[in-house]
């Protein structure tokens, strides 16, 4: 009786899963049933199950075929068999179908069949739960966050399930405590072992900005003005170019809202990242000169077959132009999807008369060389290929950011912006 309520319940536990649809049901009760009497039986050839989803059950009849001797105990009976069983209606090339009590199972036949409906329970549980996901990849979630640590997030959707935003998907600074609620994009998701999904969320990708634009901007939302490109730094700054199909709707205005009341929740949810919106265009230069903005450039050269574009600038705008560390020129090249060279735009009969050429401090020059105190022509090649032509323009700028741009050592630009000092100190 014990074992009998223990399969009742198990039954019990798959029916009331209310995303498993019958077919898929039906089918999964059968194949544990024939696993569970070739293990018995030797094979599951001859038996038919009838499952009962309904009422949570299922019925096993055997069929045997009626011989003059039995060659195959399992598969075969004799009319004297069947006599002595109290069956007289059967003739040698009949069928003979006995109905299998669950008792004959046994106690561990019983334990075994509930641990494996139970394991496809799971199984197809965590199925749903991928393919749930997959296919909401990109949407924006909201969840409360169950657990928190130094790698990375839980958060619990409205159905209890398990979703993770790692340290590297979240924006620099953030920390969360449980009980928070966290908006993020679904990002992707993967099966590990036969585990539960693991589904990863983001708050740093360009998406989850689209995807906050999309919520906040009815007109984005409609389809009326259209999202081209998204660029980030996350935590930093972004540039989100837009192109309306209405002439009478500004795309800008309509993003940034009345007094910024649109932009002002997205900015807030990103942690105060600065957000430049700009109209899009297919005209390369002019898309440079919006996404350099507020810097004044004086005139651009871009070469088809190269992968770099020059924009020279008044010595004045190079700081406007290449942003706090360096911001504004990487998110304008990830934008035109070229690197982007900043060049001073100096007349020579402008040149400041206390600046100095870098070319002055080569090592090609015999008294740098034997005063040890000149830069080698490679690393001067390295900055001026970034903008760099004198040495106040590189003064300028910070160690990091012409470390990064240059591609040097921390210890050579540190040698450069010593010998650079040096000369103005003398």
């Amino acid at each position: 009786m014990e074992e009998k309520t223990s399969l009742k319940d198990a039954f019990a536990e798959f029916k009331k899963q209310k995303n498993i649809d019958r077919n898929t049901m039906m089918g999964v009760l059968e194949d544990v049933f024939k696993t569970q009497l070739a293990k018995t039986y030797g094979s599951a050839d001859n038996f038919d199950i009838i499952v009962n989803v309904d009422r949570g059950d299922c019925e096993i009849y055997q069929k045997f075929d009626v011989v003059e001797e039995v060659e195959n105990p399992a598969t075969q009976i004799t009319v004297a068999q069947l006599e002595e069983m109290g069956e007289d209606d059967f003739e040698v090339g009949d069928e003979y179908v006995k109905k299998i009590p669950m008792k004959e199972f046994g106690r561990r036949g019983i334990l075994n069949l509930r641990q494996n409906l139970q394991g496809r329970i799971m199984d197809i549980e965590r199925a749903n739960l991928y393919n749930k996901y997959l296919a909401k990849k990109g949407d924006l979630f909201t969840g409360e966050v169950y657990q928190s640590w130094n790698k990375e997030v839980l958060l619990m959707d409205e159905d209890h399930n398990e979703l993770h935003l790692p340290k590297s998907e979240q924006i620099q600074g953030e920390h969360f405590k449980k009980g928070d609620i966290v908006r993020a994009i679904i990002k992707d998701g993967e099966m590990k072992n036969n585990a539960t999904p693991y589904i990863i969320l983001s708050r740093t990708s360009n998406e989850f900005l689209e995807k906050l634009f999309e919520q906040e901007v009815p007109e984005i939302y409609d389809g009326l003005i259209t999202i081209k490109k998204v660029v980030r730094i996350p935590g930093e700054r972004a540039k989100v170019a837009v192109e309306s199909y209405d002439e009478r709707i500004d795309p800008i205005g309509a993003c940034i809202g009345v007094k910024g009341a649109r932009i002002i929740g997205i900015v807030k949810e990103l942690r105060n990242e600065n957000i430049d919106v700009l109209q899009w265009t297919s005209n390369t230069q002019l898309l440079i000169q919006r996404a350099l903005n507020p810097a004044k450039i004086s005139s651009i050269t871009i070469n088809p077959e190269e992968d770099k574009i020059k924009v020279y600038m008044h010595p004045d705008e190079v700081k406007k132009g290449i942003g706090k560390g360096g911001c504004n020129i990487r998110l304008a090249s990830m934008l035109v999807g070229k690197e982007i060279e900043v060049w001073r735009d100096t007349p020579a009969e402008e040149e400041e008369e206390d600046d100095v050429l870098l070319s002055e401090f080569s090592n090609d020059n015999a008294d740098n060389e034997e005063y040890g105190r000149g830069i080698d022509q490679w690393i001067i090649d390295r900055l001026q290929a970034i903008g760099c032509d004198t040495a106040k323009s590189v003064l300028a700028q910070s160690k990091e950011d012409i470390a990064r741009r240059a591609d040097l050592e921390d210890e050579t630009v540190d040698e450069i912006f010593d010998i650079l000092r040096a000369e103005f100190e003398d």
